[in-house]
């Protein structure tokens, strides 16, 4: 089917009511121009105001694959959490026993008591300071002074970590006196505020 150029001389003396007479490369031209125009039309009346939705939707299409992707890693590890939970719900449960409650607080001194006259130590201060409130615990502070030497001292320190309940030693000083040395420290031990309630039970 040839396309005869010449014709299209015919745009310029179109006449509307004469349609159907019209050349075909004459009507093919005014069929693209209406289709180029009908589809500016579109694009910048129907399309363009949706461009902006379209890029939120893409957005919201990315966080939902993420979040996908997260969700689907948890469940597919899912029985690897509950045990690793298991674990530290136990060693929470270890902690919680690590630290003394109000009624072992007294019995804590007799068994600072106990480990100190046993290195060989002799006490001459033995005393709780006033408790110390933090954020998730309790500070309790001993303020400690013995007499003794230095291997008497050393099995001291190694008995007091070797106590079921957590405690700790601070600020050592050692002072000559004769022929016997003065060791003066602070202990610290700690309650949590679950340490009214009964304990955690394995």
């Amino acid at each position: 089917m040839s396309f005869d150029v010449h014709k299209l001389k015919e745009l310029n003396e179109l006449d509307f009511d004469q349609v159907a007479i019209w050349s075909k490369e004459v009507k093919i031209v005014v069929a693209l121009f209406v289709m180029i125009v009908v589809g500016a039309l579109g694009y910048w009346f129907i399309v363009k105001p949706k461009l902006p939705i379209l890029d939120q939707v893409e957005i919201e299409e990315q966080e939902l694959k993420l979040q996908f992707q997260a969700k689907y890693r948890i469940a597919v590890n899912l029985n690897a959490y509950k045990e690793q939970l298991k674990q530290i719900e136990a060693d929470f449960s270890t902690m919680l026993r690590s630290l003394p409650t109000n009624n072992e607080t007294p019995g804590l001194l007799d068994d600072i008591t106990y480990v100190g006259t046993t290195s060989g130590l002799t006490f001459k201060l033995l005393n709780w300071q006033q408790e110390i409130p933090k954020e998730f615990y309790t500070e309790l502070p001993i303020e400690i002074e013995v007499s003794g030497g230095y291997h008497n001292f050393g099995a001291f320190v190694s008995e007091v970590a070797d106590l079921p309940r957590i405690v700790t030693l601070h600020d050592f000083e050692i002072i000559h006196e004769g022929n016997r040395l003065n060791l003066q420290m602070q202990a610290k031990t700690y309650r949590t505020s679950m340490s009214d309630q009964p304990e955690v039970q394995q």
